[in-house]
């Protein structure tokens, strides 16, 4: 379900004016991500990107890459399509969508190269664990839209999240945990620390960094 939110008059004016150069149509059919991005370069998707601290840090940082953000809440939506069209990225796009359906309908099998989940809501309390993003159905459904070869990396700063991470990777077949015999991987160098991030940091939370690669 897309979340509204409050909005900006900036935020909205960018909804309506930049989503013809950096939005993706809700659509009951596969996204062509060549014609998409208009070149065959690898794709990388960031699931959950909010305002696109990451992404749009990505692609400025790799422009030989294509990057596709999926995010629910619009007014993150907005604020990312503002950023990216004011430091005029070609290779970012964004589609306000619900990740379980979005990679469900309009995210080809095997076509994505790598793809990015940053710190999701870790639901802390017990009764809302099933409402955590990265369970056993849809892990295995990142790992069928990776190429072979491809990476998952994921972060949390919530150790419970961690655990139960790592739980449910254990659970999915066809995909290997490259930090092994390690629980957790190093953190990336490239990865951009979020705003999200150090306000963690500032409480004491311990990042942890899984990477996995499809077999």
């Amino acid at each position: 379900m897309i979340r509204e939110g409050r909005m900006t008059p900036a935020q909205s004016r960018a909804l309506v004016e930049l989503s013809p150069r950096y939005g993706v149509q809700i659509a009951d059919t596969g996204i062509d991500l060549h014609a998409l991005f208009g070149n065959h370069a690898p794709c990388h998707l960031e699931i959950g990107c909010g305002n696109g601290d990451c992404v749009i840090s990505l692609a400025q940082a790799n422009p030989g890459n294509n990057y596709l953000g999926i995010e629910v809440h619009r007014p993150g939506v907005g604020s990312l399509m503002l950023r990216a069209a004011a430091l005029g990225l070609r290779n970012l796009r964004i589609l306000n969508r619900d990740a379980v359906e979005a990679l469900a309908i309009q995210i080809p099998v095997s076509s994505l190269d790598h793809i990015y989940v940053f710190f999701p809501d870790p639901w802390p309390k017990k009764r809302h664990h099933k409402r955590r993003l990265l369970q056993p159905n849809f892990i295995a459904s990142l790992r069928d839209r990776l190429r072979a070869n491809g990476r998952l990396f994921i972060a949390t700063d919530w150790q419970g999240y961690a655990d139960h991470i790592g739980e449910a990777m254990a659970q999915v077949g066809g995909l290997v945990n490259l930090a092994s015999p390690a629980a957790y991987a190093p953190r990336p160098a490239w990865r951009p620390q979020t705003r999200y991030e150090r306000r963690g940091g500032r409480l004491g939370h311990i990042v942890r960094d899984f990477v996995y690669g499809r077999a």
